[in-house]
């Protein structure tokens, strides 16, 4: 991991403003633009902080894991990111979508399984389980997570650095329905991931810490801890079934979920966006 230095310097909203500029142009960071939160409480004000920047809606939220021994230092083992509604894309069996990925930045891809909200979360709600948090689930799906940041050595730095800038994503694509999700074993919901054609992980929903439904419930619980409580019809990513697999511009990438369906994307460098 990097050797940074992390201080009261930290400067939440001049960060998360530089990470927008970053993400507008379409642009690269070849260090980090201030210096580094040193904790997750730190790095969620800066998310907020960009959050309020970003002139789109939130459509759902990725969950990405902490490895140990990351997770004692930081006292959690998972993080979230919001996923912006023109970042999802549904696909289909039978079509390869474009996903943008930022060229000079850091870019991955993630199988994924992911679950929608049937309803909203209660505000005052902060301890889920993952029975409590299945009562609240409509439908799972099959997906890929889009992991994108203009700093190319994004995971280097750890959980914080990750969770302040949107948590690494840039972007959702969404395939089949499982429709017999409830009734199913974790591993056989079974997945594998190729990139160029070239099988690059397998793995299942047992792969996913705690299953899907874990992870559902940290996210439940931390949004409301930050005073974003989880809404009907968002969508949260889970986490890496088969791993993080990184990609450049320009690559093709499958995730195949064995009779359920698979989806296709070819990386595309990221454009600019126009601002509101």
């Amino acid at each position: 991991m990097v050797s940074v230095v992390s201080d009261l310097a930290f400067d939440a909203k001049g960060v998360a403003a530089e990470f927008v500029k970053a993400r507008r142009t379409a642009g690269a960071f070849t260090q980090y633009p201030g210096a580094v939160p040193a904790d997750l409480d730190s790095a969620y004000r800066c998310q907020d902080e960009a959050i309020a920047l970003w002139s789109d809606s939130i459509a759902g939220w990725k969950v990405g894991w902490i490895p140990e021994p990351l997770s004692q230092k930081y006292g959690a083992q998972r993080l979230v990111g919001p996923i912006f509604k023109s970042s999802v894309q549904h696909a289909s069996d039978d079509a390869t979508l474009e996903a943008p990925v930022f060229a000079r930045g850091f870019a991955a891809i993630e199988a994924e399984f992911v679950v929608q909200l049937a309803k909203d979360a209660p505000a005052n709600v902060t301890e889920w389980t993952t029975e409590t948090a299945r009562r609240f689930v409509q439908s799972m799906y099959v997906g890929i997570e889009i992991a994108s940041s203009p700093l190319a050595n994004i995971n280097d730095f750890g959980p914080a650095v990750v969770a302040s800038d949107f948590g690494n994503n840039a972007g959702l694509l969404l395939g089949a329905e499982i429709v017999d999700w409830q009734s199913r074993s974790l591993e056989s919901l079974h997945c594998e991931t190729r990139i160029d054609g070239v099988v690059v992980g397998r793995g299942s929903a047992a792969a996913v810490s705690g299953g899907p439904l874990a992870a559902l419930a940290f996210a439940l619980r931390c949004n409301a801890r930050r005073g974003r409580p989880l809404r009907a019809g968002e969508y949260i990513s889970t986490g890496a079934a088969t791993g993080v697999h990184p990609v450049g511009a320009g690559q093709t990438a499958e995730a195949i979920f064995t009779g359920v369906g698979s989806l296709k994307c070819v990386t595309v460098p990221m454009t600019p966006v126009t601002t509101a």
